[in-house]
C-alpha cells in the first residue's frame, strides 16, 4: 500500500494560493495520521505515541522544578558556609584540679 495517494483535501490545498505553508503542513500531517491509523496496528502505534507524549510532558514539568530547588540549594549552602564562617570554635578553659586539703 503507498501513501502517496491523492484525496481531496490534499488538492484542496495545492489548488488554494492562499493557504499559508503551516496550514498545508498541518493539513498533510492529519492526513497522513489518518492514514497511519488506518494501517494493521496503527492505532495501536498512536497510542503509544499519545502516552509517550504524555510522559514527556510530565517530565518537562518536574525538570522545570529541578532549577528553583538548585537555586535554593545554593542559598542554603551560602547560609551554612556564613555560619560556619562566623562562628569561632569555643574554647574552654583548662579544667582544674582540686586542690588537696
Amino acid at each position: 500500500m503507498t501513501l502517496a495517494m491523492s484525496s481531496p483535501t490534499s488538492e484542496k490545498a495545492k489548488s488554494t494560493p492562499d493557504r499559508d505553508f503551516v496550514t498545508r503542513l498541518a493539513d498533510a500531517g492529519e492526513e497522513a495520521l489518518q492514514r497511519f491509523s488506518e494501517l494493521p496496528g496503527g492505532q495501536k502505534a498512536i497510542g503509544a505515541v499519545h502516552d509517550l507524549r504524555t510522559r514527556v510532558d510530565e517530565m518537562a514539568k518536574k525538570v522545570r522544578g529541578i532549577d528553583a530547588l538548585e537555586a535554593r540549594i545554593a542559598k542554603l549552602e551560602k547560609e551554612v558556609t556564613a555560619l560556619k564562617k562566623g562562628k569561632s570554635p569555643e574554647r574552654r578553659p583548662p579544667p582544674s584540679k582540686p586542690t588537696s586539703p
